[in-house]
């Protein structure tokens, strides 16, 4: 197993915690937590490879991927008191699965030789669409419509990833670092209140 498949099954648990405790925000039952943590953790992945033509999608190629989004709703669900405690527990699954899902995107779109700018869509698509189905799910505004720093953290570490991969340095501490920063945006952003203006038309 090498270092981007550790960081695929790290991002699919991390996003099925978050989705997990969306629902348990929602106070849905066991079956509904388990279908919103399953296709947060999914959902991007596998738009992205239906978007590339990598079918079967990567989750349906092994029981891994099923057991891992398992194990994160089991963990929540009977820890649930403990992990909701937590202080911005959400926030922080929900980065670092933003994060590890951009790189993860980004790279199989370049495997697949897809130009660099439409890669970095197939980041944010593979980092995104997972959480805009649990928020649309469970009745939330996506984030990512929001005026909140969000997609735009992962288009930084895109690009941030495209600057250093092309140059003689390992590939591990390019992906590392590139986590690195999309996590540290977007918690700085909302440490220091920082976001996108937002769209404003006057009327005559």
């Amino acid at each position: 197993m090498n270092f981007i498949e550790i960081f695929d099954y790290i991002g699919t648990m991390v996003f099925a915690i978050s989705g997990t405790l969306t629902a348990a925000n929602k106070r849905l039952d066991f079956f509904g937590a388990t279908v919103i943590g399953f296709v947060t953790a999914v959902g991007g992945g596998t738009l992205r490879d239906m978007m590339l033509g990598y079918t079967p999608v990567a989750w349906m190629r092994t029981i891994n991927y099923f057991l891992v989004i398992l194990a994160g709703v089991m963990i929540t669900i009977l820890f649930s008191k403990q992990v909701m405690k937590l202080r911005r527990t959400m926030f922080l699954f929900d980065t670092i699965g933003i994060a590890i899902f951009t790189i993860i995107g980004l790279n199989k779109a370049l495997e697949f030789g897809i130009h660099p700018a439409l890669a970095v869509i197939m980041g944010i698509t593979s980092a995104v669409v997972g959480g805009i189905i649990r928020d649309t799910l469970t009745n939330e505004v996506p984030l990512i419509f929001k005026k909140e720093i969000y997609a735009t953290a992962c288009i930084a570490g895109a690009l941030i990833y495209l600057m250093l991969h092309y140059l003689n340095i390992s590939e591990v501490f390019v992906q590392s670092l590139t986590i690195l920063s999309i996590i540290t945006i977007r918690i700085l952003a909302v440490r220091y209140n920082i976001s996108l203006p937002r769209l404003s038309i006057k009327k005559d």
